[in-house]
Protein backbone atom coordinates (compact mmCIF):
# COMPACT_ATOMS: atom_id res chain seq x y z
CA UNK A 1 0.00 0.00 0.00
CA UNK A 2 1.41 3.40 -0.93
CA UNK A 3 2.50 5.93 1.65
CA UNK A 4 0.22 8.47 -0.01
CA UNK A 5 -2.83 6.47 0.96
CA UNK A 6 -1.60 6.17 4.53
CA UNK A 7 -1.04 9.87 5.03
CA UNK A 8 -4.02 11.12 3.08
CA UNK A 9 -6.52 8.72 4.66
CA UNK A 10 -5.33 9.76 8.09
CA UNK A 11 -5.66 13.44 7.25
CA UNK A 12 -9.33 13.46 6.29
CA UNK A 13 -12.02 14.99 8.48
CA UNK A 14 -15.75 14.31 8.62
CA UNK A 15 -17.29 17.77 8.09
CA UNK A 16 -20.86 16.62 7.72
CA UNK A 17 -21.71 18.50 10.89
CA UNK A 18 -19.80 21.64 9.89
CA UNK A 19 -20.93 21.71 6.27
CA UNK A 20 -17.42 22.56 5.02
CA UNK A 21 -16.53 20.66 1.82
CA UNK A 22 -13.22 18.89 1.67
CA UNK A 23 -10.63 20.05 -0.83
CA UNK A 24 -10.27 17.70 -3.75
CA UNK A 25 -7.73 15.01 -2.89
CA UNK A 26 -6.34 12.13 -4.91
CA UNK A 27 -5.18 8.87 -3.37
CA UNK A 28 -3.23 6.13 -5.12
CA UNK A 29 -4.18 2.60 -4.05
CA UNK A 30 -2.28 -0.67 -4.34
CA UNK A 31 -4.23 -1.45 -7.50
CA UNK A 32 -3.04 1.85 -9.06
CA UNK A 33 -6.61 3.08 -8.94
CA UNK A 34 -7.16 6.79 -8.36
CA UNK A 35 -10.07 7.72 -6.10
CA UNK A 36 -11.24 11.29 -5.47
CA UNK A 37 -12.97 12.43 -2.28
CA UNK A 38 -14.81 15.74 -2.11
CA UNK A 39 -17.17 15.25 0.83
CA UNK A 40 -17.37 13.70 4.27
CA UNK A 41 -19.45 10.83 2.86
CA UNK A 42 -16.45 9.65 0.88
CA UNK A 43 -14.05 9.52 3.77
CA UNK A 44 -16.67 7.85 5.96
CA UNK A 45 -17.14 5.30 3.19
CA UNK A 46 -13.42 4.48 3.18
CA UNK A 47 -13.00 4.58 6.95
CA UNK A 48 -16.14 2.49 7.26
CA UNK A 49 -14.62 -0.16 5.03
CA UNK A 50 -11.57 -0.26 7.27
CA UNK A 51 -13.42 -0.16 10.56
CA UNK A 52 -16.90 -1.56 10.18
CA UNK A 53 -16.62 -4.57 7.90
CA UNK A 54 -16.16 -8.02 9.47
CA UNK A 55 -13.17 -10.15 8.51
CA UNK A 56 -13.33 -12.15 5.29
CA UNK A 57 -14.13 -15.36 7.19
CA UNK A 58 -17.34 -13.82 8.54
CA UNK A 59 -18.61 -12.26 5.32
CA UNK A 60 -21.80 -13.44 3.63
CA UNK A 61 -23.35 -12.59 0.35
CA UNK A 62 -26.40 -10.41 0.94
CA UNK A 63 -28.87 -9.96 -1.87
CA UNK A 64 -29.89 -6.43 -2.69
CA UNK A 65 -29.48 -3.86 -5.40
CA UNK A 66 -27.75 -0.51 -5.32
CA UNK A 67 -31.17 1.12 -5.11
CA UNK A 68 -31.89 -0.76 -1.88
CA UNK A 69 -28.58 0.40 -0.45
CA UNK A 70 -29.31 3.99 -1.39
CA UNK A 71 -32.75 3.81 0.21
CA UNK A 72 -31.21 2.45 3.39
CA UNK A 73 -28.73 5.30 3.42
CA UNK A 74 -31.52 7.83 2.98
CA UNK A 75 -33.54 6.16 5.74
CA UNK A 76 -30.57 6.28 8.11
CA UNK A 77 -29.84 9.90 7.28
CA UNK A 78 -33.50 10.83 7.82
CA UNK A 79 -33.52 9.66 11.45
CA UNK A 80 -33.39 12.86 13.53
CA UNK A 81 -31.09 13.38 16.50
CA UNK A 82 -32.62 13.62 19.96
CA UNK A 83 -33.41 17.35 20.43
CA UNK A 84 -31.57 17.39 23.75
CA UNK A 85 -28.33 16.35 22.08
CA UNK A 86 -27.60 19.77 20.59
CA UNK A 87 -28.51 21.43 23.88
CA UNK A 88 -25.95 19.18 25.58
CA UNK A 89 -23.31 19.94 22.95
CA UNK A 90 -23.86 23.68 23.28
CA UNK A 91 -23.79 23.72 27.09
CA UNK A 92 -21.02 25.39 29.09
CA UNK A 93 -18.43 23.50 31.13
CA UNK A 94 -20.24 21.99 34.11
CA UNK A 95 -18.25 22.49 37.34
CA UNK A 96 -20.94 21.15 39.68
CA UNK A 97 -18.74 18.43 41.07
CA UNK A 98 -19.95 18.44 44.67
CA UNK A 99 -23.35 17.25 45.82
CA UNK A 100 -24.77 19.86 48.18
CA UNK A 101 -27.88 19.85 50.35
CA UNK A 102 -30.18 20.56 47.43
CA UNK A 103 -28.26 19.01 44.59
CA UNK A 104 -25.08 19.52 42.58
CA UNK A 105 -23.10 22.69 43.28
CA UNK A 106 -20.07 24.13 41.45
CA UNK A 107 -16.53 24.08 42.76
CA UNK A 108 -14.44 27.18 42.12
CA UNK A 109 -11.19 25.81 40.72
CA UNK A 110 -8.54 27.38 38.50
CA UNK A 111 -7.42 25.50 35.44
CA UNK A 112 -4.80 27.89 34.09
CA UNK A 113 -2.38 27.26 31.26
CA UNK A 114 0.52 26.75 33.65
CA UNK A 115 -1.22 23.65 35.08
CA UNK A 116 -0.40 21.79 31.90
CA UNK A 117 1.66 18.66 32.49
CA UNK A 118 4.86 18.68 30.38
CA UNK A 119 4.35 16.67 27.21
CA UNK A 120 0.57 16.55 27.64
CA UNK A 121 -0.38 19.24 25.17
CA UNK A 122 -3.21 17.66 23.15
CA UNK A 123 -6.60 16.21 23.97
CA UNK A 124 -5.46 12.74 22.88
CA UNK A 125 -2.40 12.97 25.16
CA UNK A 126 -4.69 13.99 28.02
CA UNK A 127 -6.79 10.92 27.26
CA UNK A 128 -3.67 8.78 27.48
CA UNK A 129 -2.68 10.46 30.77
CA UNK A 130 -6.08 9.79 32.33
CA UNK A 131 -6.00 6.17 31.22
CA UNK A 132 -2.59 5.75 32.87
CA UNK A 133 -3.83 7.28 36.14
CA UNK A 134 -4.97 4.75 38.75
CA UNK A 135 -6.40 6.91 41.54
CA UNK A 136 -10.14 7.52 40.92
CA UNK A 137 -10.18 11.08 42.32
CA UNK A 138 -7.08 12.03 40.35
CA UNK A 139 -8.57 10.47 37.23
CA UNK A 140 -11.71 12.57 37.65
CA UNK A 141 -9.71 15.76 38.31
CA UNK A 142 -7.45 15.26 35.28
CA UNK A 143 -10.50 14.63 33.13
CA UNK A 144 -12.15 17.88 34.15
CA UNK A 145 -8.91 19.82 33.71
CA UNK A 146 -8.47 18.42 30.20
CA UNK A 147 -12.04 19.31 29.25
CA UNK A 148 -11.65 22.84 30.62
CA UNK A 149 -8.44 23.37 28.67
CA UNK A 150 -9.85 21.91 25.47
CA UNK A 151 -13.02 24.01 25.52
CA UNK A 152 -10.90 27.09 26.23
CA UNK A 153 -9.03 26.46 22.98
CA UNK A 154 -5.73 25.80 24.74
CA UNK A 155 -4.94 22.56 22.93
CA UNK A 156 -5.80 20.67 19.73
CA UNK A 157 -7.09 17.10 19.44
CA UNK A 158 -3.76 15.59 18.38
CA UNK A 159 -2.93 11.89 18.40
CA UNK A 160 -1.89 9.43 21.09
CA UNK A 161 -1.65 5.71 21.71
CA UNK A 162 -3.90 4.41 24.50
CA UNK A 163 -2.66 1.69 26.86
CA UNK A 164 -3.94 -1.85 26.39
CA UNK A 165 -5.75 -1.53 29.73
CA UNK A 166 -6.29 1.50 31.97
CA UNK A 167 -4.47 1.81 35.27
CA UNK A 168 -6.51 0.71 38.27
CA UNK A 169 -6.14 1.24 42.04
CA UNK A 170 -5.08 -1.69 44.22
CA UNK A 171 -8.69 -1.93 45.40
CA UNK A 172 -11.22 -3.13 44.45
CA UNK A 173 -10.02 -6.55 43.48
CA UNK A 174 -11.34 -7.45 40.02
CA UNK A 175 -12.97 -10.87 39.82
CA UNK A 176 -15.20 -12.80 37.45
CA UNK A 177 -18.82 -11.54 37.45
CA UNK A 178 -20.02 -14.76 39.06
CA UNK A 179 -17.72 -14.07 42.03
CA UNK A 180 -19.16 -10.62 42.75
CA UNK A 181 -21.36 -11.05 45.84
CA UNK A 182 -25.08 -10.47 45.64
CA UNK A 183 -26.61 -7.76 47.86
CA UNK A 184 -27.52 -10.40 50.43
CA UNK A 185 -24.00 -11.86 50.40
CA UNK A 186 -22.26 -8.49 50.64
CA UNK A 187 -21.20 -7.10 54.04
CA UNK A 188 -22.10 -3.62 52.80
CA UNK A 189 -25.52 -2.08 53.49
CA UNK A 190 -27.77 -2.20 50.42
CA UNK A 191 -27.57 1.55 49.59
CA UNK A 192 -23.77 1.45 49.86
CA UNK A 193 -23.63 -1.74 47.78
CA UNK A 194 -25.61 -0.08 44.99
CA UNK A 195 -23.57 3.13 45.14
CA UNK A 196 -20.31 1.18 45.03
CA UNK A 197 -21.44 -0.64 41.90
CA UNK A 198 -22.43 2.66 40.32
CA UNK A 199 -19.07 4.23 41.20
CA UNK A 200 -17.35 1.30 39.47
CA UNK A 201 -19.48 1.83 36.38
CA UNK A 202 -18.68 5.55 36.29
CA UNK A 203 -14.94 4.91 36.71
CA UNK A 204 -15.01 2.57 33.73
CA UNK A 205 -17.14 5.02 31.77
CA UNK A 206 -14.45 7.70 32.12
CA UNK A 207 -11.85 5.34 30.70
CA UNK A 208 -14.14 4.11 27.92
CA UNK A 209 -14.78 7.64 26.69
CA UNK A 210 -11.11 8.62 26.80
CA UNK A 211 -10.07 5.37 25.13
CA UNK A 212 -12.40 6.23 22.25
CA UNK A 213 -10.76 9.65 21.91
CA UNK A 214 -7.20 8.28 21.91
CA UNK A 215 -7.73 5.00 20.08
CA UNK A 216 -9.39 6.63 17.08
CA UNK A 217 -7.40 9.87 17.14
CA UNK A 218 -5.34 8.64 14.17
CA UNK A 219 -8.41 8.87 11.94
CA UNK A 220 -8.51 12.64 12.48
CA UNK A 221 -12.27 12.82 12.37
CA UNK A 222 -14.00 16.16 12.63
CA UNK A 223 -13.21 17.80 15.97
CA UNK A 224 -16.85 17.45 17.04
CA UNK A 225 -16.40 13.67 17.30
CA UNK A 226 -13.60 13.98 19.85
CA UNK A 227 -15.34 16.87 21.58
CA UNK A 228 -18.44 14.71 22.06
CA UNK A 229 -16.55 11.89 23.77
CA UNK A 230 -14.36 14.23 25.83
CA UNK A 231 -17.57 15.86 27.08
CA UNK A 232 -18.92 12.39 27.91
CA UNK A 233 -15.73 11.71 29.90
CA UNK A 234 -16.19 14.96 31.82
CA UNK A 235 -19.80 14.09 32.63
CA UNK A 236 -18.73 10.67 33.89
CA UNK A 237 -15.98 12.21 36.03
CA UNK A 238 -18.59 14.43 37.67
CA UNK A 239 -20.82 11.41 38.28
CA UNK A 240 -17.91 9.51 39.82
CA UNK A 241 -17.13 12.45 42.10
CA UNK A 242 -20.70 12.47 43.42
CA UNK A 243 -20.62 8.71 44.06
CA UNK A 244 -17.26 8.85 45.85
CA UNK A 245 -18.48 11.75 47.98
CA UNK A 246 -21.65 9.94 48.96
CA UNK A 247 -19.77 6.73 49.82
CA UNK A 248 -17.47 8.71 52.11
CA UNK A 249 -20.43 10.44 53.75
CA UNK A 250 -21.68 7.00 54.76
CA UNK A 251 -18.33 5.88 56.08
CA UNK A 252 -17.25 3.74 53.12
CA UNK A 253 -14.92 4.04 50.15
CA UNK A 254 -14.57 2.77 46.62
CA UNK A 255 -12.76 -0.55 46.87
CA UNK A 256 -14.59 -1.85 49.93
CA UNK A 257 -15.97 -4.74 47.85
CA UNK A 258 -14.79 -6.65 44.80
CA UNK A 259 -15.85 -5.70 41.26
CA UNK A 260 -15.67 -7.11 37.73
CA UNK A 261 -14.14 -5.94 34.43
CA UNK A 262 -17.00 -6.75 32.06
CA UNK A 263 -17.34 -3.14 30.90
CA UNK A 264 -13.72 -2.88 29.88
CA UNK A 265 -13.91 -6.28 28.18
CA UNK A 266 -16.45 -4.69 25.83
CA UNK A 267 -13.98 -1.93 25.04
CA UNK A 268 -11.30 -4.45 24.17
CA UNK A 269 -13.68 -6.35 21.91
CA UNK A 270 -14.39 -3.18 19.92
CA UNK A 271 -10.90 -1.67 19.97
CA UNK A 272 -10.37 -2.26 16.25
CA UNK A 273 -13.83 -1.29 15.05
CA UNK A 274 -15.24 2.23 15.29
CA UNK A 275 -18.79 1.12 14.47
CA UNK A 276 -18.42 -1.69 16.99
CA UNK A 277 -17.23 0.73 19.65
CA UNK A 278 -20.29 2.93 19.14
CA UNK A 279 -22.59 -0.10 19.23
CA UNK A 280 -21.05 -1.70 22.31
CA UNK A 281 -20.30 1.28 24.55
CA UNK A 282 -22.76 4.18 24.18
CA UNK A 283 -25.54 2.23 22.46
CA UNK A 284 -25.42 -0.83 24.74
CA UNK A 285 -23.48 -0.26 27.95
CA UNK A 286 -24.61 3.34 28.43
CA UNK A 287 -28.14 2.37 27.38
CA UNK A 288 -28.27 -0.09 30.28
CA UNK A 289 -27.99 2.96 32.51
CA UNK A 290 -31.27 4.19 31.07
CA UNK A 291 -32.82 0.85 32.01
CA UNK A 292 -31.35 0.49 35.49
CA UNK A 293 -31.16 4.09 36.71
CA UNK A 294 -34.83 4.69 37.56
CA UNK A 295 -35.15 1.26 39.22
CA UNK A 296 -32.02 1.89 41.28
CA UNK A 297 -33.32 5.28 42.42
CA UNK A 298 -36.62 3.70 43.50
CA UNK A 299 -34.77 1.05 45.52
CA UNK A 300 -32.73 3.72 47.28
CA UNK A 301 -35.88 5.64 48.15
CA UNK A 302 -37.31 2.40 49.52
CA UNK A 303 -34.21 2.07 51.71
CA UNK A 304 -34.78 5.58 53.03
CA UNK A 305 -31.70 7.01 51.27
CA UNK A 306 -33.26 9.92 49.40
CA UNK A 307 -29.94 11.73 49.02
CA UNK A 308 -28.35 8.82 47.14
CA UNK A 309 -31.55 8.40 45.12
CA UNK A 310 -31.32 12.03 43.98
CA UNK A 311 -27.75 11.49 42.80
CA UNK A 312 -28.70 8.35 40.87
CA UNK A 313 -31.69 10.05 39.27
CA UNK A 314 -29.52 12.93 38.10
CA UNK A 315 -26.92 10.57 36.68
CA UNK A 316 -29.56 8.52 34.83
CA UNK A 317 -31.02 11.64 33.27
CA UNK A 318 -27.60 12.83 32.06
CA UNK A 319 -26.84 9.43 30.51
CA UNK A 320 -29.41 10.15 27.79
CA UNK A 321 -26.98 12.45 25.97
CA UNK A 322 -24.27 9.79 26.07
CA UNK A 323 -26.49 7.24 24.35
CA UNK A 324 -27.68 9.86 21.86
CA UNK A 325 -24.09 10.67 20.90
CA UNK A 326 -23.45 7.05 19.98
CA UNK A 327 -26.71 6.78 18.06
CA UNK A 328 -26.00 9.98 16.12
CA UNK A 329 -22.52 8.96 14.98
CA UNK A 330 -23.60 5.38 14.28
CA UNK A 331 -26.43 6.56 12.05
CA UNK A 332 -24.05 8.80 10.12
CA UNK A 333 -21.64 5.92 9.59
CA UNK A 334 -24.49 3.62 8.49
CA UNK A 335 -25.73 6.22 6.03
CA UNK A 336 -22.24 6.58 4.55
CA UNK A 337 -22.07 2.81 4.04
CA UNK A 338 -25.60 2.50 2.67
CA UNK A 339 -26.66 0.29 5.55
CA UNK A 340 -29.79 0.06 7.62
CA UNK A 341 -28.59 1.19 11.09
CA UNK A 342 -30.64 -1.44 12.89
CA UNK A 343 -29.14 -4.30 10.88
CA UNK A 344 -25.67 -2.78 11.23
CA UNK A 345 -26.08 -2.49 14.99
CA UNK A 346 -27.20 -6.11 15.27
CA UNK A 347 -24.28 -7.22 13.13
CA UNK A 348 -21.77 -5.34 15.31
CA UNK A 349 -23.15 -6.78 18.53
CA UNK A 350 -23.26 -10.32 17.13
CA UNK A 351 -19.83 -10.30 15.46
CA UNK A 352 -18.20 -8.95 18.64
CA UNK A 353 -20.00 -11.46 20.87
CA UNK A 354 -21.69 -8.78 22.97
CA UNK A 355 -25.26 -10.16 22.96
CA UNK A 356 -25.29 -10.47 26.76
CA UNK A 357 -25.34 -6.70 26.95
CA UNK A 358 -28.80 -6.69 25.35
CA UNK A 359 -30.61 -8.63 28.04
CA UNK A 360 -33.92 -7.15 29.27
CA UNK A 361 -35.57 -5.46 31.07
CA UNK A 362 -35.53 -2.37 28.87
CA UNK A 363 -36.64 1.18 29.41
CA UNK A 364 -38.14 1.43 25.93
CA UNK A 365 -39.42 4.98 26.47
CA UNK A 366 -36.02 6.44 27.38
CA UNK A 367 -34.17 4.39 24.75
CA UNK A 368 -36.44 5.47 21.92
CA UNK A 369 -36.44 9.06 23.16
CA UNK A 370 -32.71 9.27 22.34
CA UNK A 371 -33.07 7.46 19.00
CA UNK A 372 -32.38 3.85 19.97
CA UNK A 373 -35.14 1.94 18.18
CA UNK A 374 -36.60 -1.14 19.85
CA UNK A 375 -36.15 -3.46 16.86
CA UNK A 376 -32.43 -2.67 16.91
CA UNK A 377 -31.69 -3.96 20.42
CA UNK A 378 -34.64 -6.19 21.38
CA UNK A 379 -33.45 -9.65 20.34
CA UNK A 380 -36.99 -11.00 20.45
CA UNK A 381 -37.60 -8.87 17.33
CA UNK A 382 -34.48 -10.03 15.48
CA UNK A 383 -34.64 -12.48 12.53
CA UNK A 384 -36.10 -15.89 13.39
CA UNK A 385 -32.71 -17.63 13.19
CA UNK A 386 -31.48 -15.43 16.05
CA UNK A 387 -28.58 -14.13 13.99
CA UNK A 388 -28.11 -10.66 12.60
CA UNK A 389 -27.28 -10.08 8.92
CA UNK A 390 -23.65 -9.43 8.16
CA UNK A 391 -22.16 -6.16 7.02
CA UNK A 392 -23.25 -5.00 3.60
CA UNK A 393 -20.08 -3.81 1.85
CA UNK A 394 -20.66 -1.45 -1.06
CA UNK A 395 -18.42 -2.56 -3.95
CA UNK A 396 -16.35 0.20 -5.55
CA UNK A 397 -18.01 -0.56 -8.87
CA UNK A 398 -21.33 0.71 -7.53
CA UNK A 399 -19.97 3.29 -5.11
CA UNK A 400 -20.43 6.08 -7.65
CA UNK A 401 -24.17 5.46 -7.43
CA UNK A 402 -24.13 6.63 -3.80
CA UNK A 403 -24.61 10.35 -3.50
CA UNK A 404 -21.33 12.23 -3.23
CA UNK A 405 -19.02 9.32 -4.03
CA UNK A 406 -17.29 9.32 -7.39
CA UNK A 407 -14.65 7.12 -8.99
CA UNK A 408 -12.31 8.51 -11.66
CA UNK A 409 -13.51 7.22 -15.02
CA UNK A 410 -9.99 7.19 -16.44
CA UNK A 411 -8.98 4.17 -14.31
CA UNK A 412 -10.72 0.84 -13.61
CA UNK A 413 -12.74 0.38 -10.40
CA UNK A 414 -11.54 -1.99 -7.73
CA UNK A 415 -13.03 -5.46 -7.78
CA UNK A 416 -14.59 -7.02 -4.69
CA UNK A 417 -11.45 -8.93 -3.67
CA UNK A 418 -9.25 -5.89 -4.19
CA UNK A 419 -11.61 -3.74 -2.13
CA UNK A 420 -11.56 -6.30 0.69
CA UNK A 421 -7.78 -6.31 0.53
CA UNK A 422 -7.72 -2.52 0.60
CA UNK A 423 -9.99 -2.48 3.63
CA UNK A 424 -7.73 -4.89 5.48
CA UNK A 425 -4.59 -2.95 4.56
CA UNK A 426 -6.14 0.35 5.66
CA UNK A 427 -7.14 -1.15 8.98
CA UNK A 428 -3.54 -2.21 9.51
CA UNK A 429 -1.97 1.04 8.33
CA UNK A 430 -4.31 3.17 10.44
CA UNK A 431 -3.45 0.91 13.40
CA UNK A 432 -7.04 0.47 14.47
CA UNK A 433 -6.97 -3.28 14.92
CA UNK A 434 -4.96 -3.06 18.12
CA UNK A 435 -6.95 -5.80 19.75
CA UNK A 436 -5.53 -8.32 17.27
CA UNK A 437 -1.99 -7.22 18.08
CA UNK A 438 -2.46 -7.26 21.85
Amino acid sequence: MSARLCTTAASFACPRLTGTPLARRTVTTTASTRIDWQSSLRIKFVVGLALSSPPRSQQRRIAGSTIVRRNRALTAAALPDWPGLQVWRDSEVDSRRVWGEKGAVPVDQAFAAEEQTPGVDTLACCAQQVLLTADPKQKAALTHRAWRRFTAGLMPVGQAEPPARPARPSKPQLVAPKNVPTPKQSPLPLPVYMLHNLAHVELNAIDLAWDTVARFSGLQMDQSFYSDFARVADDESRHLSWCLQRLEEQGYAYGDMVAHSVLWDGAQASSGDLAGRLAVVPMSQEAKGLDAGPRLAEKLVGCGDNRSAAIVSRIADEEKAHVAVGVSWFIQLSAALGEDPGAAYQRCITSLGQQEGLRPPYNHVSRQEVGLQQHWYDRSLWPADGDAPNHNVIPASSASQVKGLQINSETPALGKDSMLHLRQRMATVLDVELCNAA
